[in-house]
């Protein structure tokens, strides 16, 4: 080509074609907008997934926390609230995350997280939040049964054994919800008490007869156990009033309830004599005492003496007393039941062998002063009371498979399932 010759154009085109200076700063500015957005996104995807195992750690806690209340007997609102304050605790943002908590079955808390995780990097990509979420699923697990619980919160003593008392709990625990240093006490030289263990959220003062059969020693700042009649409704105070005096021979219930089994309505007490047989139904007391004494006997079966406006308990020995609960209905288990409002009702039971009460006396703001073997041969006795008192000999058995009694779960775990 001559000097000064201008080149043509498809030469230049073929010189530019073939050039290679600055390939690499041209690739870079294309890929560099895809290098970062890569980065950006692997680090955000490992923020989410911090955020996400942080959730799952929260909510483990908070249903944990759930069946905390749940074993103890709350209702579910003291359980979202214990749930809601562990996981606000643990990273949960109260007014952004949500929360739900639920029961897949009755001895189990469900609890779900979720959040709308702001995006940060990758907002040049998509501006919707990223929807995290997490699940967890606690269980209360196994423990055994008691057939006493005390459920005062902070009496001490709630649980007092003293005098000469020989107590036997036949197969089952005794428990007690007092906080107090001596929630159980023990006092006197000759009494003895067996049962299969003692759990106490307060503490125990016992004595060399203390003689436990399932653990090495009592259980101290043990868990509050839950009410087993917590949830049962206290009966209408419904029709005539009767005679306190009842005379030997059949009573039959014959006044309509609104729980749909017959009742019939004592004021001012109730004080049978001779031999009486209660036929199956509700009995109310209505004030006064159901008293009974010597040379009495009762016989009654399917029978619910319920308690109010300050009735009270007093059973004394000498006669002979054969009553069992109901097997189902709205009573079930239930023998004695005394309203929450009685609180600090001085009740006694005073029998002998002749005396054999299968149900539950659920005295629950009473005081039971309890002495006798009430259990008999295949015989169930539970109490649930405020506080009680054992001052004689007396026996009792967990064997309640078929009285109907509910189950007084003691020394339950919680372990996360799910």
């Amino acid at each position: 080509m001559a000097r000064g010759r201008i080149p043509s154009r498809h030469a230049l085109l073929s010189r530019f074609a073939h050039d290679s200076s600055g390939a690499v700063a041209v690739m870079t500015a294309l890929l560099f907008p895809v290098l970062v957005g890569g980065m950006a996104l692997g680090a955000e995807a490992s923020y989410w997934y911090l955020s996400q195992r942080k959730l799952q750690q929260a909510s483990d806690l908070a249903a944990y926390a759930g069946a905390v209340q749940l074993r103890s007997g709350r209702g579910v609102s003291e359980m979202r609230a214990a749930a809601a304050d562990m996981a606000e605790g643990s990273g949960f943002r109260t007014g952004d995350d949500t929360i739900a908590l639920s029961q897949p079955r009755l001895d189990a808390v469900e609890v779900r997280l979720a959040r709308q995780q702001v995006r940060f990097f990758t907002l040049i990509y998509e501006t919707m939040p990223v929807a995290i979420s997490a699940r967890a699923v606690a269980e209360v697990r196994g423990g055994g049964d008691a057939c006493l619980l005390a459920l005062d919160p902070t009496a001490g003593p709630a649980i007092t054994l003293s005098g000469s008392a020989e107590v036997t709990f036949d197969g089952c625990d005794v428990a007690t919800n007092s906080n107090a240093d001596n929630a159980f006490e023990m006092s006197g030289g000759k009494v003895e008490l067996t049962a299969g263990c003692v759990h106490s959220v307060g503490g125990v003062v016992a004595t060399s007869g203390l003689n436990l059969t399932s653990c090495a020693r009592p259980r101290v700042q043990a868990p509050v156990i839950a009410d087993p009649y917590a949830d049962l409704d206290e009966p209408n105070v419904t029709g005539t009033c009767a005679s306190s005096s009842v005379g030997s021979g059949t009573v039959t219930p014959t006044d309509p309830h609104p729980l749909g089994i017959p009742s019939r309505r004592y004021c001012g007490g109730l004080n049978p004599t001779g031999s009486v047989t209660f036929s199956p139904g509700l009995y109310i007391i209505d004030g006064g005492e159901f008293a009974i004494n010597a040379q009495t006997k009762l016989l009654g079966t399917g029978v619910t003496f319920f308690l109010t406006n300050g009735a009270t308990i007093k059973l004394n020995g000498g006669g002979s007393i054969n009553l069992t609960a109901p097997e189902s209905g709205p009573l079930a288990g239930v023998l004695f039941y005394s309203d929450r409002d009685s609180i600090g009702g001085e009740h006694s039971i005073n029998g002998n062998a002749e005396y054999q009460l299968n149900g539950a006396v659920y005295l629950p703001s009473g005081h039971l002063d309890y002495r006798g073997s009430f259990s008999g041969s295949n015989g169930c006795t539970q109490i649930v009371t405020g506080r009680v008192t054992f001052s004689g000999n007396s026996s009792m058995s967990v064997d309640c498979t078929a009285a109907g009694t509910r189950r007084i779960a003691v020394a339950e775990t919680i372990a996360l399932v799910e």
